[in-house]
C-alpha cells in the first residue's frame, strides 16, 4: 500500500486541546506552508477548513491526533464535509522528551509523521458506535463500582459485632445483600451495633443500585446490538457485551483491511519469536484488550457448550 505522500499534495496535522486546536498544514515532501490555532468549536471547525482550502486546495488529508477525545468534534465536522480524515497515535515519550515543543511543532510532527504512514488509522464513526461505546463504558464502570462495594460490605460483615456476623453467616451474596439492605434502626443494641448495622444497610442499597444499573445497562445494549446487528447474537457463545464491543472495534466497513489486521488489532496474532533452527510463537499481548477479552470469552463459552 503506497504512503500518504505518494497519493496526496498534503497534509494538515492537528494537535487538539480541550479548548484550542492547531493546525499545520504540510507539502507531500514535508515542508511547512502554516499554521493556524482556533477554538474548539463549530466557528472553529469552519475556520480550519477555510485554512486548509486555501493552504492545500488539491488533494489533502486530515491527520488528527486525540480523534476519539478533544478531536472528536472536528473529526466529525470534516467527515461531514466529504474530507478525508486519519487518526494519528500520540507521540512516543522519549521522542517528545529530546525535541522542542509547542502546539505549532506537535501540529507540524503530527502531518509529517502521518506522510510516511503505510496504513493510516481511519477514523472511528459516531452514531450509533458512540452511542455502544457510553453505554459499555459506562455498564464497565458500574461493575467496577459494584465490585468494590460488595467487598466493602464483606469487610463490614467480617468486623461486624458478633451478633449481626450470626445473623449473616451461611448466607450467599446475593442474600446477605438482601438481608443487609432490609436492615432497620435498633436503638436497644450497642452504638456500634447501631453504626454497624446502619453502614451495612446503606452498604447493601448501594449493591443494590449498582446491580440495577448493570441490568439497565445490559438491557439497553441489547436493544441496540439488536437493532445495528442482530445476527451477530445468532452465533455461538456471543452476547450483547460481546456484539455490543465488537461492533464498537470494528466501527465501519472497511477499518480493517483484512482478517490479518483484525488479528492483529485484537491481540490474537501469533508473534514469530524463532531462532536459528528453532521454530516458535509466542502470544501477542498488544492490540485491543477489550477486544481481546470479548473475542476470549466468545472462545471460552463455544468450549464449554459448543459442540
Amino acid at each position: 500500500m503506497p504512503m500518504l505522500a505518494e497519493t496526496l499534495d498534503g497534509v494538515i496535522g492537528v494537535d487538539t486541546h480541550r479548548d484550542t486546536l492547531t493546525a499545520a498544514a504540510v507539502t507531500a515532501i514535508g515542508g511547512l506552508l502554516d499554521h493556524a490555532t482556533v477554538t474548539t468549536n463549530h466557528g472553529g471547525y469552519q475556520d480550519l477548513l477555510a485554512f486548509a482550502t486555501a493552504r492545500l486546495p488539491g488533494r489533502r488529508c486530515w491527520a488528527i491526533e486525540g480523534a476519539g477525545s478533544f478531536g472528536a468534534g472536528l473529526a466529525t465536522f470534516l467527515l461531514d464535509q466529504g474530507e478525508q480524515v486519519i487518526e494519528v497515535p500520540r507521540r512516543r515519550r522519549s521522542t517528545r522528551r529530546t525535541a522542542a515543543k509547542s502546539d505549532a511543532l506537535d501540529a507540524t510532527h503530527i502531518a509529517r509523521d502521518a506522510l510516511i504512514t503505510q496504513h493510516p488509522a481511519i477514523v472511528r464513526r459516531r452514531g450509533d458506535r458512540e452511542a455502544l461505546r457510553v453505554l459499555l463504558t459506562t455498564r464497565r464502570n458500574a461493575v467496577t463500582a459494584w465490585t468494590q462495594t460488595v467487598s466493602r460490605l464483606k469487610a463490614l460483615i467480617v468486623s461486624a459485632p458478633e451478633e449481626l456476623r450470626a445473623e449473616l453467616r451461611g448466607r450467599g451474596t446475593k442474600a446477605q445483600i438482601t438481608y443487609c439492605a432490609a436492615l432497620r434502626e435498633r436503638p436497644t443494641r450497642s452504638l456500634e451495633h447501631q453504626m454497624t448495622a446502619r453502614a451495612l444497610h446503606a452498604t447493601a442499597r448501594r449493591c443494590q443500585l449498582l446491580r440495577a444499573e448493570i441490568n439497565q445497562h445490559q438491557h439497553d445494549l441489547h436493544t441496540l446490538v439488536v437493532a445495528i446487528a442482530p445476527w451477530l447474537l445468532e452465533l455461538p457463545g456471543v452476547g450483547p457485551i460481546t456484539a455490543a464491543q465488537i461492533l464498537i472495534s470494528w466501527s465501519h466497513a472497511g477499518r480493517w483491511r483484512s482478517e490479518a489486521a483484525f488479528a492483529a488489532q485484537a491481540g490474537t496474532s501469533p508473534i514469530p519469536a524463532s531462532s536459528g533452527q528453532t521454530r516458535r510463537y509466542r502470544l501477542n499481548r498488544r492490540g485491543h484488550r477489550q477486544l481481546n477479552h470479548a473475542l476470549h470469552t466468545i472462545a471460552i463459552v463455544r468450549m464449554r457448550d459448543d459442540p
